[in-house]
């Protein structure tokens, strides 16, 4: 009888949680606690864990008199898990073709297939004491390009073969035809016939396309889906070469791109919406400028546009951001891009349900995963930067109801470029916390240990900013900045700039200011 592959997958992921479960013996409350977890998964009810059920049915607490606003213990100990975890599979559970991880702000274990593959194992230098000290394993994600990770839970595989399967029917049934690169279009390609690609039906938000990509839908960190290209006419599909790309976590959204003369007509239903345009230059090229022009619903948007210097250097990537944005009457968003004194060239297209007025807000949280915080919203990986280091060597901090927020941090001389719609002003909210300077901590030292600048578009923000000075070890820092004008090209470009050791940073918020 031929086996039953989903039975095997489960039969594994128990095994795992069993051996996991064993090794954290030493830890009897955190070792609990993950056998509660695992026990609520397998039977089909996730939903049932939560910081409630885990605070009053694990850790003790009075079902009548507990208080999350006031109680933080389900917190405070999913970090410690969190972190014990990590811990192991850094050592003992390296090998571990399955692993059990907890993703930042939930309380749901996922399991993980990792490759049996080495990871890079060279970094940049830095300043001397707190790299050596810090770094581990884990941080090495930063550096380079980092392994396809897939991540299952074994409750979900039906519902998620199942949209798989829609979208692979999609793309192959909207796909009959081929284009060829170079292929000509109108001289305003917002007026181009529709292609064979375009559907007739409408679609609903969010809408992420791969442009220039045939494959299989990608997902990227956030565990945001990205589908192959359709809704376009014209123009071809060209792919990068192997040359390092700076300021994304996600790489594989600007590997294709499609070049040429060509336009897109995506259907949508009435609304108001955020456009992402994502640019990469496709090739090296000599020229000292390479511009093409663009329109969005026959308003032209890009006059001359040259991505090199949009965004600031080659290969890095570059993302332009549109608020306010609706289908025209005939319910269909136009985009066309046509060349100047180059071709055009574009790697991926996002459409989000909108705000009215304002740009929707980013969340930057210094992990590798995703963080969903108390009030329920969501921050993405680390994103859009240069340079620096990624540590997840924490402690709980001692008075933040958000301690998973500080799991991680990026250390070192780095900047950021935010994304953002040029029209506007924003506040700015900066997230700090002491993690490895002060009495007792891995570096030990105090005031002065750990001296930086912050700067935004060349405007300083701190100057001789010690989080040590103003709040000690182990306590949550916030610094808030309002009236942040961006650039012509739509960037609050952040730049942390080392005194005395390495900045750090461990969140960043970016908030519309019209509302």
């Amino acid at each position: 009888m031929p086996s039953d592959p989903s039975a095997e997958r489960a039969q594994a992921e128990r095994a795992e949680l069993d051996s996991v479960v064993e090794a954290l013996a030493k830890w009897p409350r955190l070792s609990h606690l993950l056998r509660y977890m695992g026990e609520k998964l397998f039977s089909g009810q996730p939903d049932q864990i939560n910081e409630y059920n885990i605070a009053t049915e694990v850790l003790g607490r009075s079902k009548n008199a507990f208080n999350a606003a006031e109680d933080a213990i389900a917190r405070v100990e999913t970090h410690r898990l969190r972190k014990r975890l990590s811990e192991f599979y850094e050592r003992d559970g390296k090998q571990h073709l399955i692993q059990v991880v907890l993703p930042a702000g939930s309380y749901v274990p996922i399991f993980v297939n990792r490759p049996a593959t080495s990871r890079v194992a060279s970094l940049e230098s830095g300043p001397a004491s707190e790299s050596r000290a810090v770094h581990t394993e884990s941080d090495l994600h930063h550096r380079g390009k980092r392994p396809f990770i897939w991540i299952t839970q074994h409750w979900k595989l039906s519902v998620m073969g199942t949209c798989l399967a829609l979208a692979l029917g999609s793309y192959l049934y909207f796909h009959a035809g081929t284009t060829f690169l170079g292929a000509k279009s109108e001289l305003n390609p917002v007026s181009a016939a529709l292609s064979q690609s375009a559907r007739s039906d409408v679609s609903a938000a969010p809408i992420r396309l791969l442009a220039g990509y045939s494959g299989p839908p990608r997902t990227d960190s956030a565990g945001a889906v990205w589908n192959p290209d359709q809704y376009f006419a014209g123009g071809g599909s060209w792919q990068r070469g192997q040359e390092f790309l700076s300021r994304t976590s996600d790489a594989f959204i600007f590997e294709h791109s499609r070049t040429g003369d060509f336009s897109y007509r995506i259907p949508l239903k009435p609304g108001v919406y955020e456009l992402h345009l994502f640019f990469s230059t496709p090739v090296r090229s000599s020229e000292a400028i390479s511009s093409f022009n663009g329109w969005i619903n026959d308003q032209q948007v890009f006059i001359g546009f040259d991505i090199n210097t949009d965004a600031m250097g080659e290969n890095i990537a570059d993302e332009r951001v549109f608020r306010d944005i609706s289908p025209d009457k005939d319910g269909v968003l136009r985009m066309g891009f046509a060349g100047g004194t180059g071709a055009p060239a574009l790697n991926a297209i996002e459409v989000l349900s909108g705000t009215p007025d304002a740009q929707l807000p980013i969340r930057l949280v210094m992990q590798t995963t995703p963080f969903t915080d108390r009030k329920g919203q969501f921050w993405h990986p680390d994103n859009y930067f240069m340079h620096g280091r990624i540590s997840t060597l924490t402690h709980p901090l001692l008075d933040s109801p958000e301690p998973d927020l500080f799991s991680g941090e990026r250390f070192g001389h780095f900047s950021y470029a935010l994304p953002v719609d040029p029209r506007d002003r924003y506040r700015l909210v900066l997230h700090f916390a002491e993690l490895y300077f002060g009495p007792g901590a891995p570096g030990n030292g105090g005031v002065g240990s750990r001296v930086f600048k912050v700067m935004c578009n060349g405007e300083t923000l701190l100057d001789n900013f010690d989080i040590f000075k103003e709040a000690g070890s182990l306590h949550e820092l916030t610094k808030t900045f309002r009236h942040l004008k961006p650039t012509a090209q739509g960037k609050l470009n952040l730049t942390f700039e080392p005194i005395v050791n390495n900045a750090s940073i461990s969140g960043i918020e970016v908030l519309d200011e019209s509302h």
